[in-house]
């Protein structure tokens, strides 16, 4: 059960683009982006935990939660675009309205199943895994290794700094990402235009992104330079405005 409204900020000018952070917050995740706001309206959903932003019910962060927040928001045709662990919310919201999706941009989701048998891959769900049900107990190599990979910033082998150690324990107690299976041949079929998009910085993303790409026949980007923090990278906001433009 839901707590109050989620909140989205608005900026900018033009059709509507709603944006769903991940782990990160909105601002971290979609900041570089903002010169677009000359052209498009930005519409930032601040997920549950996120201020300003309600806490999540029971102060655990869950995708379904996440699905039913970005389903209030398409009331009207939006482009919907979403980074990590709120691709999966995402997903299912637009499968549930696909008729209000102009076009999808998703950006390094954790859809560990759609490669089954690979053991990158299946590590990589490991330690992600490991982290949202230990927070900070979980073991220490693994938590620096997956921080790094989620771009987090100055983590090396001392003390996390404060702001990641306040990551970390937002991100404690979440609902795995996967034990969702997004209706994803519902929304191939629907003929949303979609586009995926990743940062050549793992082996095992990039495995994940290019599956999902096929999943659902869509465009695929590389744009590297920034980690997991795709949205920042040199060029891409350039690359996501030609897909924009290039949807009917």
């Amino acid at each position: 059960m839901r707590t109050g409204k989620v909140a989205v900020t608005r900026h900018g000018e033009g059709p509507e683009i709603l944006l769903v952070h991940g782990g990160a917050s909105a601002l971290t995740t979609w900041g570089a982006l903002a010169p677009l706001g000359a052209r498009w309206t930005l519409a930032l959903l601040h997920r549950r935990g996120y201020p300003p932003s309600p806490p999540p019910p029971g102060g655990r962060q869950d995708w379904a939660i996440d699905a039913a927040d970005v389903a209030s928001q398409l009331t009207a045709p939006v482009h919907l675009a979403a980074h990590s662990y709120g691709v999966v919310g995402a997903l299912i919201a637009a499968a549930q309205a696909p008729q209000h999706v102009r076009s999808l941009t998703l950006i390094e989701p954790p859809l560990f199943y759609l490669v089954p048998g690979d053991e990158e891959v299946a590590r990589l769900e490991r330690m992600g895994n490991e982290v949202l049900l230990e927070g900070l107990g979980a073991d220490a190599a693994t938590l620096r290794e997956f921080l790094r990979l989620a771009g987090a910033p100055d983590v090396d082998d001392g003390p996390l700094p404060e702001d990641v150690e306040r990551g970390v324990r937002r991100a404690h107690g979440s609902r795995p990402p996967g034990e969702a299976r997004p209706a994803l041949e519902l929304l191939r079929d629907s003929g949303v235009p979609a586009l995926v998009a990743s940062g050549g910085h793992n082996t095992a993303i990039e495995r994940v992104c290019d599956a999902l790409a096929e999943s659902l026949r869509a465009q695929r980007a590389l744009a590297r330079g920034a980690g997991h923090f795709v949205a920042a990278a040199p060029g891409f906001a350039a690359r996501f405005e030609r897909f924009l433009r290039s949807v009917p």
